[in-house]
């Protein structure tokens, strides 16, 4: 009798033994699926609202990919967030915002300056407008507002804008925006001594730049004795 209670004492200690260790398995399984789930969030869902929201690790190393809400000047625009895209429930299961919506979409946009290049400026502040400045300013509206782009921050720049290499799909491919504004003529190459930013296309930028020169693009198209870059006229009128 003694050993058959002996037996039993045995098997129920196994049978409790091996019951912590499956709620052991199960709590670390759950824990590490926590974890991994917060971090996939944060990575990968977890909207970015404005430019001070971006993290410091995102600076470029990685794109981020949203909607062209607004437009405002020839080399910036407003840009909506939306990670994961159509996966991330955009569209179907979490609403896109409209363009041009100001208010509504106050503190829920990063505004974003185009890296490598410079538009023409446009009147402001009591100042004269540049030839070409509200070329400019169409030609990015028409080329990128309301469309889905990727953003590569590089860096914060004075104003609080995020200086940025800026992609779109076209029929084509996708389509860096600062090299297509070069080429078009309604951009310069960036000349600032200080805080440029060309995510390694400089000479590509430079190269694009030379050709609409010589077939007198955009701002190309006006005499070289009554043309100003855009540098100089911030210098001039600074």
């Amino acid at each position: 009798m003694t050993g058959d209670t002996d037996e039993k004492i045995k098997g129920d200690l196994s049978d409790e033994s091996t019951a912590n260790v499956k709620a052991l398995f199960y709590g670390v399984g759950a824990a590490t699926a926590i974890i991994y789930g917060h971090k996939f969030y944060k990575r990968i869902l977890c909207r970015i609202p404005t430019s001070l929201d971006i993290p410091k690790k995102t600076y470029r190393h990685r794109y981020l990919y949203g909607k062209v809400t607004s437009v405002g000047d020839g080399d910036n625009f407003r840009f909506y967030h939306l990670p994961g895209g159509y996966r991330g429930g955009w569209g179907w299961l979490r609403k896109i915002p409209e363009v041009n919506k100001f208010r509504e979409l106050k503190g829920q946009t990063i505004h974003v300056r185009l890296c490598g290049v410079d538009a023409p400026e446009r009147a402001h502040f009591g100042n004269p407008a540049q030839p070409f400045g509200d070329e400019a300013l169409y030609w990015l509206r028409s080329y990128i507002l309301g469309k889905k782009v990727y953003v590569k921050p590089l860096r914060m720049d004075q104003y609080k804008r995020t200086v940025s290499k800026v992609e779109v799909l076209k029929w084509n491919g996708y389509r860096d925006v600062s090299a297509e504004m070069i080429k078009a003529g309604f951009g310069t190459v960036y000349e600032a001594k200080v805080g440029a930013e060309f995510d390694g296309k400089e000479m590509i930028y430079r190269h694009y730049e030379k050709k609409a020169k010589r077939h007198r693009l955009g701002i190309w198209s006006i005499p070289a004795r009554r043309r100003m870059t855009p540098r100089q006229y911030k210098n001039k009128y600074s």
